[in-house]
């Protein structure tokens, strides 16, 4: 992960325009509304959509592997999901030379579908020598449309009952892809973090769970984790900090192994490097820790 020189810094913003922001991508207020309050920060209206679009995500400038990365073997699948959708597609990204079975890293998206910055993280990993599935939750609604807000807008028409069995299926794919060595392991950001939270309860095989700045399980179901957890969570993160303790103590409760780290200064959306919440020291620092808890449960 590395730093955007030509990226605003989150500190460039104030802390009352981050959360307003926060609230608009979690889609607990509309664009309307957005620059509405916004414009109470940024002395106007104008500012107030300058900064929206300052905030909004960058693929292309923080591409780190491109698709067409000869290091690599991507394809498209569908995984059979009756108990969800019907089905799901999913982005694979194996290294194109390897030697043996590999270890399998199910990669889970915000709350957007898989754009390109999410196909970006599975082919990072890929690099590390992982095969990488990244599913689609928006499959049965044409998949990521290719604008944020449009996609952001299908997202919120979704079952999420279904969509979590879609993801389920998904899991259960991973765990016998062809080329993959029998351990899973699965990392999910912000919306993705909650499924990676989810999965842990529900996969007794699961190897390793890493939510970053994810929602909790049903507390109710924390004793059924079997996988090792490490938990990201950025310091300024109210809304999702303050479900925190609870889990913690459900955890604690039921004897589960996990490791919990709180980023002082991130936001939410550390690791997302296509925005200016990205905080490229937490990010390298969560990243690293990551890679270590993959290679350490998914090789052995």
């Amino acid at each position: 992960m590395t730093d955007k020189p030509d990226m605003p810094a989150s500190d460039s913003f104030k802390p009352e325009v981050l959360q307003l922001f926060d609230k608009y991508v979690h889609g607990l207020m509309d664009r309307r509304a957005f620059l509405t309050q916004c414009a109470q920060y940024t002395a106007g209206a104008a500012g107030a959509v300058a900064t929206l679009a300052a905030l909004t995500p960058n693929f292309a400038r923080a591409q780190q592997v491109k698709p067409d990365d000869a290091r690599l073997k991507t394809e498209w699948v569908e995984i059979a999901s009756p108990s969800g959708y019907g089905k799901i597609k999913a982005y694979v990204v194996r290294p194109l030379k390897s030697e043996g079975k590999l270890p399998v890293v199910l990669v889970v998206h915000e709350n957007r579908g898989l754009n390109p910055h999410i196909e970006d993280i599975a082919r990072r990993l890929t690099l590390d020598n992982f095969i990488a599935i990244a599913p689609d939750a928006l499959t049965t609604l044409g998949g990521y449309p290719g604008d944020e807000d449009k996609a952001r807008a299908l997202f919120g028409q979704l079952d999420q009952a279904k969509t979590r069995e879609d993801f389920v299926a998904a899991a259960h794919y991973a765990e016998t892809v062809a080329g993959g060595n029998g351990a899973l392991g699965v990392v999910g950001f912000c919306y993705g973090g909650g499924i990676a939270n989810l999965l842990a309860t529900k996969l007794p095989r699961l190897k390793a769970a890493v939510p970053f700045y994810g929602s909790p399980p049903p507390l109710d179901q924390v004793a059924n984790i079997k996988a090792d957890l490490l938990i990201h969570m950025g310091g300024n993160d109210q809304r999702i900090n303050e479900a925190w303790p609870a889990y913690e103590a459900a955890l604690k409760a039921a004897n589960i192994h996990y490791e919990a780290f709180v980023y002082a200064g991130a936001e939410h959306g550390f690791n997302n490097d296509t925005t200016p919440r990205f905080n490229p020291d937490a990010a390298k620092l969560a990243w690293s820790r990551t890679r270590a808890l993959f290679n350490r449960t998914l090789r052995s």
